[in-house]
This record gives structure tokens, C-alpha cells and sequence, in this order.
């Protein structure tokens, strides 16, 4: 691990995963800093930092500070303590951000010595297909997003999702769509296209946008939703975020 290049991270801590395919798992989280979207229901903040908050032990809650850059040898020395502390108790390294494939480049030489402590796991948004391709060979899990308009605010590129999820279904893959009580059918229904078109085996988790710790989409229209997309993808799971009804990170 000589002359690793340090990261620009957030937090480092351990937690349940309260998303997507791996529900319910132990993970570390690495949260890298930077995004290269700004979507309006994002409840993260991925502003670069000088420092980077740490859960030294792991799931105790309690964290202090190490100086931004973080050096590779930091992480995977505190990774053995908590393996050695809890053992079997984490089931892998979920790297998120923000977008963690704006770092792609320095992931590509983290990625080989963190592997060998765990299986890893990207969180992604699924737009930069050329950035997942240099680190595809590294990852476990892909838990990759489809943007819509309506929830999101922005444009969705519908190419870059594909060619994206054409590269992430060389891992386990799961597609994540946010969805609100104005998604349109057509939107989600390109969605569902989509998947079905690249990755027909890949899981599509409809998650319903969450404000104030509750579900922002009524039963009925969830139901009325995943009635649509299982019309054209049957692989489809309606999973709220969980984690903010645990009160976890």
C-alpha cells in the first residue's frame, strides 16, 4: 500500500444498510465527497471537508475527526480492529458518496486492499459508465439509480443509465428509481424499458421518496406503480429507506 494516494472522504462508520438489495446487511460505509448532480431530494451532504468524521468503535455512534486527506493505510487499519472486535458481524464495504465515481481513478488502487478485508459494494447514480468501467473488476455489488425528472429536477440521460447498467450487471446488480406522488407512468415506464432491454434478471427497487419520516407515495399509488413496471419487468421490489424509521445513519 506504499504510495497510495489519500482520499477526500466524509465519514467512515458502521451501520445497517436500510436500501435497496442488501437490506438489513452490516456494512462500513465510506462516503466520499463531491457529487456530479443535484438532485432535490438528496438528504445527504457530500461537501468536500477538511476533516472526515470517523466511528472509531464501530457502531457505538460516537465519532471523532481524522484530516482530510484520508491515507488508504488509516482505513484499513481501523477495518482490521472492528473485524477482529466484531467478527462475521459485517457483511461488506458499501463505498458511497455523494458519487463515488468521481474518485474513480484513486478507487481503482483502493479498491484491490480494501477487497481483501471485505466485499464491496458501490452506491452509485448511475451516470458515468466510462469512470464504473475502470473499477467494474473490483466491485461485488453495483446498487446503481435511475433518475427521474419528476423527483429529481433534472434531466435524465437515459443513454448513460444504459450503457451504465450494460458494464454494473457484471456484478450483483440491483437498479434503484426513486419515486413520488408525481412520477408519471410514462417516466417510470422508460425506466422499466430500460432495464428489461439490458439486464432483464436485474432487481428494480421502486423507493418511495421519504420527508419527514414518513413515506412521501400513498399505498395505493406504490401499488398502482409497481402494477405498471411488473407489466414490463416482473423482477420488482417496493422498498422504503428503512433506516430512517431505525433512526440510522
Amino acid at each position: 500500500m506504499l504510495h497510495t494516494p489519500s482520499a477526500d472522504l466524509i465519514e467512515i462508520f458502521s451501520s445497517l444498510q436500510g436500501e435497496g438489495e442488501l437490506l438489513g446487511r452490516r456494512q462500513v460505509f465510506i462516503r466520499f465527497a463531491g457529487c456530479n448532480l443535484d438532485c432535490d431530494y438528496c438528504d445527504t451532504s457530500f461537501i468536500s471537508r477538511s476533516l472526515c468524521l470517523v466511528e472509531e468503535d464501530s457502531g457505538s455512534g460516537a465519532l471523532v475527526e481524522y484530516e482530510n486527506p484520508v491515507p488508504l493505510e488509516r482505513v484499513v487499519d481501523l477495518l482490521k480492529l472492528w473485524l477482529k472486535a466484531y467478527p462475521g458481524a459485517h457483511h461488506s464495504i458499501s463505498i458511497t458518496g455523494g458519487e463515488p465515481l468521481l474518485h474513480a481513478e484513486l478507487l481503482e488502487i483502493w479498491l484491490p486492499h480494501l477487497r481483501q478485508l471485505l466485499p464491496i459494494s458501490l452506491e452509485t447514480n448511475g451516470t458515468l459508465p466510462v469512470a464504473l468501467r475502470l473499477i467494474i473488476d473490483h466491485l461485488d455489488y453495483v446498487a446503481t439509480d435511475i433518475k427521474l425528472p419528476s423527483v429529481s429536477g433534472q434531466s435524465t440521460d437515459w443513454q448513460a443509465h444504459a450503457d451504465f447498467l450494460a458494464i454494473a450487471t457484471q456484478a450483483q446488480c440491483s437498479v434503484k428509481v426513486i419515486i413520488g406522488e408525481n412520477t408519471t407512468d410514462d417516466e417510470l415506464l422508460d425506466a422499466a424499458r430500460l432495464v428489461q432491454d439490458v439486464s432483464p434478471s436485474t432487481p428494480m427497487i421502486l423507493q418511495p421518496v421519504t420527508r419527514n419520516n414518513r413515506v412521501g407515495v400513498s399505498v395505493p399509488r406504490l401499488l398502482a406503480l409497481q402494477a405498471l413496471v411488473s407489466a414490463v419487468h416482473p423482477e420488482v421490489l417496493v422498498i422504503p429507506q428503512t433506516h430512517v424509521f431505525l433512526g440510522v445513519k
